[in-house]
């Protein structure tokens, strides 16, 4: 009978020969070599174990200990900020100047000289300005010890007498001076610089000098060894528009006359009773207002009203400021008072506390690569007084800290505005955790040698 059909491929053939393996293997391998081999192979199974321990053990020591790198620091400048700009008052007056003293590193080099002048500059009537000019001229003649000291005692006869109603009928400001009257020279000029008595500054220019003419001769001389050649002086009291001066003349010679002691405490006085002369109110209504302190008010009529003040102004600086001004033509005195108050408040306004940080102010980032991150920030609120829109400049000064913790100091900024400076230290806001283990172990290639940490 004929066999049934099989298929022969290479399956069959390979089972045929197993068959055959395992019929004559018996009797084909030597028991020892088969244990020779036995061994052999436990012995490279062994030595590729211990080969893959102590290669993944090298690697794990190695990425748990290998230095990473530090922490990235992104810092930016914060925004500085523009103070607001200062809108000095101005005057409507034919002429105006102003000088402020200890504020040059705020206002400009000059400021203590003219800080702000309007007008053409021109000589313009000065009215009873005159009269400080003339006191000034008398007690460089004639000086008074202290402001306390009284001087030579001025007794008036019947030609001073008649002064009154000479004045009276020329419309002058005058006081009482009956005909033997006698007072010191300090309450004679007091009459003469407090009320503005205009037959007071004849009567004592004539006394101390004997004549109209050598007073006058004796004012162009003090004039012109002060460098005052804008200013003219016909006669002692003002009464005459030839008197003119300057703006600029005219604080200089406001400087002069505050800086002389009997001067300067008789233009602050308000008010005062001398026998004689009875009750005194002074001409200057500012005393005492916006920190004025002197000096002398003039007017010739309408259109024609002026003052020449000192003011002490505290604008929250270190020292207050000493403000010397002039304004001539001013419509009233009304009109020149309040402009003056404006102008002086707007420069005690114009000096401010600019803002410039708040605390907790981000100005940076920290960063990894293993995914930890922090902010820099500004660790306190910080101003800085300055005047007007001063620019202010900023510099900043990161450093590496030797931690990354909450609150590290990590550097400052310092903002410069003028004269002045503030500085506000920059700190870490949250905490720059280390890598974590398993972080290190699937990030070889983000970790160094030890080459790398050293360098």
């Amino acid at each position: 009978m004929t066999a049934p059909w099989q298929p022969v491929d290479g399956l069959s053939d390979f089972a045929e020969l197993m068959a055959h393996e395992q019929e004559f293997s018996g009797d084909r391998v030597d028991p020892a070599v088969r244990r020779r081999r036995r061994r052999r192979g436990l012995i490279i199974t062994a030595v590729c174990v211990v080969l893959l321990l102590a290669v993944t053990g090298g690697y794990v020591g190695w990425a748990l200990t290998a230095p990473v790198d530090p922490p990235a620091v992104t810092a930016r400048a914060p925004q500085v900020p523009v103070g607001d700009a200062a809108a000095v008052a101005t005057h409507t007056a034919a002429a105006s100047a102003i000088s402020v003293s200890g504020a040059d590193a705020y206002l400009g080099e000059g400021a203590s000289g003219t800080w702000s002048v309007t007008g053409t500059g021109e000589p313009l009537p000065i009215a009873s300005i005159t009269k400080l000019i003339t006191a000034l001229v008398i007690l460089d003649a004639s000086p008074l010890a202290s402001a306390d000291d009284p001087g030579p005692t001025i007794t008036f006869g019947k030609a001073d007498h008649d002064l009154y109603d000479q004045y009276y009928v020329q419309g002058a400001t005058i006081a009482p001076m009956p005909t033997g009257t006698s007072m010191s020279l300090h309450d004679a000029l007091a009459v003469m610089l407090i009320p503005s008595a205009s037959n007071y500054a004849d009567a004592l220019s004539s006394r101390i000098f004997g004549s109209q003419s050598a007073f006058l001769s004796a004012t162009r001389a003090w004039l012109a060894s002060h460098g005052l050649t804008g200013t003219t002086v016909t006669e002692p009291t003002g009464i005459s528009p030839r008197n003119t001066s300057t703006p600029a003349d005219l604080l200089a010679i406001a400087k002069l006359a505050a800086a002389h002691p009997a001067i300067a405490r008789i233009v602050a006085t308000p008010s005062v009773s001398i026998p004689g002369a009875g009750q005194l109110i002074n001409t200057n209504a500012l005393l005492g207002t916006a920190g004025i302190t002197g000096l002398k008010t003039g007017n010739l009529g309408e259109g024609t009203h002026s003052l020449l003040y000192t003011a002490t102004l505290d604008v929250g600086a270190a020292d207050p400021l000493a403000i010397t001004g002039v304004v001539l033509g001013g419509s009233s005195r009304e009109s020149v008072n309040a402009t003056v108050i404006a102008e002086l408040e707007s420069i005690r306004s114009g000096f401010h506390q600019v803002p410039v940080a708040s605390e907790g102010q981000e100005i940076g980032t920290i960063s990894t690569p293993w995914g930890s991150t922090a902010t820099l920030v500004i660790g306190e609120d910080a101003s800085i007084f300055t005047w007007s829109d001063t620019p202010i400049e900023l510099t900043m000064d990161i450093d590496t800290p030797p931690t990354y913790r909450d609150g590290t100091a990590v550097g400052t900024v310092t903002w410069t505005a003028g004269p002045n400076t503030v500085t506000a230290p920059v700190t870490i806001s949250g905490t720059i955790d280390p890598p974590t283990e398993w972080w290190r172990l699937t990030h070889p290639s983000e970790l160094g040698s030890a080459t790398d940490a050293e360098g």
